[in-house]
């Protein structure tokens, strides 16, 4: 289907998952593509983000942000350009960033639409280095993890889009950057490419040893994105007044039951005992911080230091099973869909 025709597309939550999403909690669905009323805007899709919190929206439960309901459509993040205008703040051509879900086409009263600065690197970037990514890695890891110069950090998922941006700001801020990542090849990647001084496969049966191989003086910030194995290779060596800064926990989203481990009561102990501080984090709690995130990120993109990488599916409909794959981190970088093209 053409964008040129009258009908668009939405992927809707068909089923909530039990543990592991599958393709049949999602549908794909036809609708007219809508005509903008007095003060909104249509808006076409270009770029769509895929991020781990979005199998949270997915589950009943709980949480920091409303589900989706069944039947809804999947939440989302996307770079869109305006193709019909009735509001006097936004023009047909715009391109802006809006949480419009899965969807080729939405309207949007012109809340909550930002206008996206080609000038400061590629629109995809808005929805990745330059947006809600890498404004999770800036600022959890400045204003929770507050790395000093010679301290050890550890960023787990260090060749995704947060762990990659928390590794290389660390560096910047003369901290020792050791990542963690899935297979060879990220880690060659987070070594090579990225400029981290180490970085250790999480598969591999040795994780424990080579990851104090690594941190010879301990570890004194602690990106935390996944939970799992990880935390408990990266929690003995966890320094006195070391930082936590908890983003995510991709290794327990599809978890069916919450079990306590059983090393809960040596973690308080050890929280106790080492003044440590854990601080979950939500990017939004840091909104005011844009205006420095913003300026600090993208001059460090353009100057070289900060490098990304965009992991891209095309079309729509390789939304659900890039998702899936995302959980599994089968994404290498930023997992984007490329809905439509940059000019209609």
């Amino acid at each position: 289907m053409s964008q040129g025709q009258h009908s668009a597309k939405r992927i809707v939550l068909a089923a909530r998952p039990v543990g592991e999403p599958k393709s049949s909690d999602f549908r794909i669905e036809e609708f007219a593509i809508p005509t903008p009323g007095a003060g909104e805007v249509l808006l076409r899709t270009i770029w769509l983000s895929l991020d781990p919190y979005m199998r949270g929206r997915m589950s009943e439960g709980p949480s920091y942000a409303a589900p989706v309901p069944v039947g809804g459509v999947m939440e989302g993040e996307a770079v869109s350009e305006v193709a019909a205008s009735n509001n006097p703040d936004f023009a047909k051509g715009d391109i802006v960033r809006a949480r419009t879900g899965w969807q080729t086409h939405a309207i949007s009263n012109g809340k909550g639409l930002i206008k996206v600065d080609p000038k400061l690197g590629p629109i995809s970037t808005s929805i990745g280095v330059l947006g809600m990514p890498g404004m999770t890695a800036y600022t959890g890891l400045l204003d929770i993890g507050k790395p000093q110069a010679g301290e050890t950090v550890v960023v787990a998922g260090a060749s995704g889009a947060v762990g990659s941006a928390v590794g290389q700001i660390a560096r910047i801020k003369g901290a020792r950057a050791v990542g963690i990542a899935g297979g060879k090849d990220k880690c060659d990647y987070v070594v090579k490419e990225l400029g981290f001084d180490a970085c250790i496969d999480h598969r591999d049966p040795d994780l424990a040893a080579k990851l104090k191989e690594a941190c010879p003086k301990g570890i004194d910030v602690y990106f935390e994105n996944v939970g799992g194995a990880v935390f408990e290779a990266v929690f003995p060596l966890l320094n006195p007044f070391a930082r936590v800064p908890v983003c995510g926990l991709i290794a327990h989203y599809n978890d069916t039951e919450a079990k306590p481990p059983k090393w809960a009561a040596s973690l308080m102990r050890a929280t106790l005992t080492k003044r440590l501080t854990f601080r979950g984090f939500i990017v939004s709690d840091f909104a005011a911080r844009h205006g420095d995130f913003l300026r600090d990120m993208s001059g460090w993109v353009q100057g070289g230091k900060v490098k990304y990488k965009e992991f891209v599916t095309e079309g729509l409909e390789s939304a659900p099973s890039a998702f899936i794959g995302l959980l599994k981190g089968a994404n290498f970088g930023k997992q984007l869909v490329r809905v439509g093209p940059d000019k209609a």
